[in-house]
């Protein structure tokens, strides 16, 4: 059967330059010189796939696009001029098939061609199919679920399988953005060519234009040898960047001309190369935010966003999940050579339905695979999910969050009737005392986790030790404060005591000899005691005191303090 092909372009040498072309190759054309004369052949005649300019004198391309694409599933390729790339990627948002620029390379265009003919050989194979076509069944077999959000994203990945506009996905992560993304590469005319995948924020920004762009001998310092960048290997297939959010601004630039362009050139070579790839990238960030904070270039965000694809998340085809665990068992029991194949009790498959799946499909086959583990017997129950039980998870939320408020905005108020009125300063100091005494054992428990010398296999603790030190230590010396509070908590007559004694106070407020010389004291003090209860270690010393060596090296240098006061 004779493919027929319908060329539209208001230059007369360059439809016959096309038309000659695609004579070569066997095809039969017509040319049509305007937008109403394409229009009238469009409806006369059949054709398997149309080639148009995007200016026409009496119109735009784009009409003819928009006709051809939501009247039949034929490729329709358009022709842009240089520098024109917004009006092309508005033509493959409306469904062209690919695009090519002016000045026109034959074999660009034959690649073109050559891709239009396999859609063709797709869309004649779904056609004659009885019942399911093999795109169908690739489909339901690789991409599992039947829940109302998933018919709609299949239907979605077969168009976008035919067409050779970039694709953006979206989605939180261990959504399968990587597996919609093979999908897409082995059900599109370029799966006899090679699916690159590449996780940009893996590859440091060093070495990062070497990777996608490769390199020549002696380019660099160790360059021994020529390299192969990701443009080169994904020649003919499809390069999948994974993670594009993290990709630098300076590589930003670079990867946007070669996509634009579709030509890369190696480090240290003096030509660029022509690549006939297809971009696929995803992110579990927010694109568009990264855009407006200056994070992301604007122009590069337009390239490869032309189709967003947005991938639903677990918790939302809660329906699939019966049908994804059955499926991730059977690749257990494959990956693992299992005797028995594993399976869920109806419990089991019901307490994983009410899930909150932070972490997606990725997350189920980690639980599934941990419950496989775990069990010991091939029958996995609730017991083996390693999930608390609804009811008691909430019950249990439900009094954190209530002991953490009632912590935080309540004080303990003593009953007024079962004290006097001038009792009230010793029961508030009692209260602190306490609040003070919960609030240190808190820090000295999280002191005792907190180990600040990874590579010690056995570190000890003296919190209480030291503490008792501490207060004996400063028992003869007490500080203005500590007199404060202890004079506050035993004032309790009448007003002009009261009076008098506040006056005391607050000439005891400031140290004797300054107040440099006051904390000096106390931090010599500290320290002292610290290595008194480490035997003078002041490895273990300065952990104790939650600083380093050499900043207690320090310390004890400037505060005169020397070994031989061990005693």
């Amino acid at each position: 059967m004779t493919v027929t092909a319908l060329v539209v372009d208001d230059e007369v040498d360059l439809c016959r330059l096309m038309q000659i072309t695609l004579t070569k190759m066997g095809i039969k054309s017509d040319v049509a010189y305007t937008l109403s004369q394409a229009r009238a052949y469009w409806q006369q005649n059949d054709y398997d796939f149309c080639l148009t300019d995007l200016k026409l004198p009496d119109g735009s391309g784009l009409e003819l696009v928009k006709d051809i694409s939501n009247s039949s599933s034929t490729p329709i390729a358009v022709i842009t001029a240089h520098g024109s790339m917004d009006l092309a990627i508005e033509a493959l948002k409306l469904g062209a098939f690919d695009f090519v620029n002016k000045p026109l390379e034959l074999p660009r265009l034959r690649q073109l061609v050559e891709n239009a003919l396999k859609v063709i050989h797709q869309n004649n194979e779904a056609e004659a199919a009885p019942e399911c076509s093999p795109e169908q069944q690739m489909l339901d077999s690789r991409l599992i679920g039947d829940s109302a959000v998933m018919h709609p994203l299949k239907n979605t990945i077969l168009k976008l399988a035919r067409s050779q506009a970039p694709v953006f996905l979206s989605g939180a992560s261990g959504t399968g953005k990587e597996v919609v993304a093979k999908l897409i590469h082995d059900l599109s005319p370029r799966r006899d060519g090679s699916f690159v995948p590449v996780n940009c924020g893996a590859i440091p920004s060093e070495l990062m234009e070497s990777e996608f762009f490769g390199h020549k001998k002696g380019s660099f310092t160790g360059a021994v040898a020529d390299k192969q960048g990701l443009f080169q290997q994904a020649n003919g297939g499809t390069l999948f960047l994974d993670e594009v959010a993290d990709l630098p601004l300076a590589m930003q630039v670079k990867l946007l001309r070669a996509i634009q362009e579709k030509t890369v050139r190696a480090i240290g070579d003096t030509k660029e190369l022509p690549v006939d790839i297809r971009i696929l990238s995803a992110t579990h960030k927010d694109l568009n935010q990264l855009v407006q904070g200056g994070l992301f270039r604007q122009d590069l965000y337009y390239r490869i966003n032309v189709i967003e694809l947005k991938l639903p998340t677990l918790n939302a085809r809660r329906d699939d999940i019966p049908v994804l665990a059955k499926h991730f068992l059977a690749l257990i029991e494959k990956e693992w050579q299992l005797d028995t194949p594993p399976s869920l009790t109806a419990a089991a498959c019901e307490r994983l339905q009410h899930h909150d799946f932070a972490g997606n499909v990725r997350e189920l086959r980690n639980l599934l695979e941990r419950a496989v583990t775990l069990a010991e017997t091939y029958t996995i129950d609730v017991s083996h999910l390693g999930l608390a039980e609804l009811d008691t998870h909430q019950e249990i939320n439900t009094q954190q969050s209530q002991n953490t408020n009632a912590t935080s905005h309540k004080v303990p108020t003593p009953n007024p009737s079962n004290y006097k009125e001038d009792n009230q300063p010793a029961i508030a100091s009692v209260i602190n005392k306490e609040e003070i005494g919960q609030t240190s054992t808190v820090k000295q428990s999280e002191q005792a986790k907190t180990n600040l010398h990874p590579y010690r296999t056995i570190t000890q603790h003296y919190p209480s030790t030291i503490q008792r030190s501490m207060a004996d230590s400063s028992e003869p010396d007490r500080s203005p404060i500590s007199s404060i509070e202890q004079e506050l908590t035993t004032s309790h007559t009448t007003h002009d005591e009261q009076t008098r004694s506040k006056e005391d106070f607050q000439s005891q407020l400031l140290p004797a000899k300054g107040l440099e010389h006051y904390l000096q004291e106390q931090e010599k003090n500290l320290i002292i005691t610290a290595l008194k209860q480490t035997g003078w270690n002041k490895t273990q010393a300065a952990e104790l005191l939650g600083t380093t060596f050499r900043s207690l090296r320090y310390r004890m240098k400037k505060l005169d303090i020397a070994e031989d006061q061990a005693d």
